[in-house]
C-alpha cells in the first residue's frame, strides 16, 4: 500500500470513526463518571449545567454513541451496556434536534456525504428513518452493537406534544437542553422498567430556575448528580474568543452564557461579581509575615470534607484565600492532603459538629484530626462577639453578613485559579429566603476561616500546641 493510500485511510478513520478520537476535557469526564447522590455507583440521572460552547452536546453525543455501539474506551468508568439498547435523544424543537443532536451523532444533516462523520462510526450505522415534514431530518436510526445485535435511537423534540413520548421504553435518555416538566416526567416513566436505565441531561439554564432545574440544584435525590461547567473549563476557548463573545452578549445574560448560572437575581447569597473579589497569584505575592489560617468543613455521607487556606494582610485588613481542597476520604487520608498544604504553625479551625464522637473510637472527630498532626484550634468555631456581647454564636447569617461586607469593601480576595471555590460561590443561593445546603462545603469553610482571621498565626509567632489546655477542652 502506498503512502498516499495510507494517509487516505487515516483521514477516513478520523472522518468516519470520530468515536475513537474522543478525548474529553476534565469537566466532560466528571460528567460521564459522576456518582449518584449517597451512592458509590454511577448516577442514574445526571445533569451537566454548563455555559454555551463548552462541548456539552458534543460529550452527550459521544456517550450516546458508546452506549449504542457497546464500544467503550479503556478510560470509561461510567455505566456500560453489554447488550443492544434503545436510546431516546431529544431537543427543544425538531429543527434544533436536527441541527444539534442529529449533527453530533450522525454528521451534517444537509450533506448526504457526511453521514457517519458524527459520534456514531459510519460502518456501524445500519439504517435511518426520515422524519416527515422536516427536511433532511431523521426520526430514528439503527446501529450495530459490538455483540452483533442492533441498537435503536429515536430523535424527538419537546415541541411534539408530551403524549408523543408515551409508550416508549428506553435504557438511555439524552435530553439536550432542559425539557418541560411534563416531558421530564415521561423520561422518568420510560426508564422505570429498565433497572440499568440512565438519563443524562446537557443544558444551559436559559429559562432560569425552572422546576426541572430546581430539582437538580436544590433537591438532589439518591442516585442523581449535577455537574457544572464554565468557559474556563473549555480548553478550546481562547481568552480572545471569550472576550469577543462576551462583549456581544447583553450584560444580564453574560453569567448564564459564560458560566452556566441560572438567572437567579437576588437569590444569590453573595450577589458580587467574581471579578470584584478575584486576584491573580502572579499579581499578589503573599508576604511571609502575614498571619495565616486554615478551616475545614467536616464531610458527611452526602458532603465532602472541604478546606480553605487564607492569609491576612493586617496593614490593609485584606484577607486572601489562596488555596482550597475537597475530598471524600477517611480521616487519615483527608489529614494527609491537608498536611501537604499546611505549615505546622497554621491553626486549623473547625465547626461544632466536629465535637461529635466517632462511633468506632468514641473520640471526637476534632481529636482524631488532631491525632493526625493537624494543628486543630482549641475550640470549635464561633462568630466573633457582636458589640455588647461577651461571646459569639455559630449563626450562619451573621457570618455571611460580615463576609459580604468585606467583599463589598474589597477586603476579601480569592485566587482566580481556584475553580472549585468559584463553582460553589456562583451557585450558593437561597430558596424561599433560606440558604440551600447543597454544594456549600467550601462556602462554609470560608465563613469559618474568614471570621477567625484574628487568630491567624505567622511563622515568626509559631503557634505551639498546648496539650494540657487541649486535654482540658477535650480536644486531644
Amino acid at each position: 500500500m502506498s503512502l498516499a493510500e495510507l494517509l487516505t485511510q487515516r483521514e477516513d478513520a478520523k472522518r468516519f470513526w470520530k468515536l475513537a478520537y474522543y478525548d474529553p476535557h476534565p469537566k466532560q469526564t466528571e460528567f460521564h463518571h459522576a456518582l449518584g447522590q449517597n451512592s458509590i455507583l454511577p448516577a442514574s440521572q445526571r445533569g451537566l449545567m454548563a455555559a454555551n460552547r463548552v462541548g456539552k452536546s458534543f460529550c452527550g453525543a459521544h456517550e450516546t454513541a458508546f452506549h449504542l455501539t457497546g464500544l467503550y474506551p479503556d478510560w470509561w468508568e461510567g455505566t456500560r451496556y453489554n447488550y443492544p439498547i434503545t436510546a431516546v435523544c431529544a431537543g427543544v424543537t425538531n429543527d434544533t434536534t436536527k441541527a444539534i443532536i442529529q449533527k453530533e451523532l450522525l454528521g451534517d444533516p444537509d450533506d448526504p456525504s457526511a453521514l457517519g462523520t458524527g459520534a456514531v462510526p459510519k460502518h456501524l450505522i445500519i439504517d435511518t428513518i426520515r422524519k416527515p415534514g422536516v427536511p433532511n431530518a431523521f426520526q430514528a436510526f439503527t446501529v450495530r452493537h459490538v455483540t452483533g445485535g442492533v441498537s435503536k435511537s429515536l430523535l424527538m423534540a419537546y415541541e411534539q406534544d408530551w403524549k408523543k413520548f408515551m409508550g416508549i421504553s428506553a435504557e438511555v435518555v439524552w435530553p439536550d437542553e432542559e425539557p418541560p416538566l411534563e416531558v421530564w416526567a415521561q423520561f422518568l416513566r420510560m426508564t422505570t422498567d429498565k433497572p440499568d436505565a440512565i438519563i443524562y441531561m446537557t443544558f444551559t439554564p436559559e429559562e432560569g430556575v425552572t422546576q426541572v432545574v430546581d430539582g437538580f440544584m436544590n433537591h438532589l435525590k439518591d442516585g442523581q448528580a449535577l455537574i457544572t461547567a464554565t468557559w474556563d473549563d473549555a480548553p478550546h476557548l481562547t481568552e480572545a474568543k471569550k472576550k469577543q463573545i462576551l462583549d456581544a452578549l447583553p450584560e444580564y445574560q453574560r453569567d448564564m452564557r459564560s458560566k452556566g448560572i441560572p438567572l437567579m437575581g437576588s437569590g444569590l447569597v453573595y450577589p458580587i461579581k467574581e471579578s470584584d473579589i478575584s486576584y491573580k497569584i502572579t499579581d499578589i505575592k503573599l508576604k511571609p509575615h502575614w498571619p495565616r489560617g486554615c478551616a475545614m468543613d467536616l464531610g458527611k455521607s452526602d458532603h465532602p470534607t472541604a478546606v480553605v487556606w487564607m492569609a491576612w494582610d493586617r496593614d490593609l485588613d485584606i484577607i486572601y484565600l489562596y488555596d482550597c481542597w475537597k475530598g471524600r476520604g477517611i480521616i487519615s487520608e483527608n489529614a494527609s492532603q491537608i498536611r501537604k498544604r499546611t505549615k505546622d504553625y497554621i491553626p486549623v479551625f473547625w465547626p461544632h459538629d466536629a465535637e461529635q464522637k466517632d462511633p468506632k473510637s468514641a473520640k471526637s472527630y476534632a481529636s482524631l484530626y488532631g491525632a493526625e498532626r493537624l494543628n486543630m484550634w482549641w475550640e470549635s468555631f464561633k462568630n466573633p462577639p457582636r458589640v455588647g456581647e461577651k461571646a459569639g454564636d455559630i449563626g450562619v447569617e451573621a457570618g455571611i453578613d460580615v463576609l459580604l461586607q468585606r467583599m463589598i469593601e474589597g477586603k476579601f480576595k480569592v485566587a482566580d485559579h481556584l475553580k472549585e471555590w468559584f463553582e460553589e460561590f456562583r451557585m450558593y443561593h437561597r430558596k424561599d429566603g433560606k440558604i440551600v445546603a447543597l454544594k456549600d462545603d467550601l462556602m462554609s469553610a470560608t465563613r469559618y476561616c474568614s471570621q477567625s482571621h484574628r487568630n491567624f498565626r505567622t511563622n515568626t509567632m509559631a503557634f505551639q500546641r498546648r496539650d494540657i489546655e487541649y486535654s482540658n477542652k477535650g480536644i486531644v
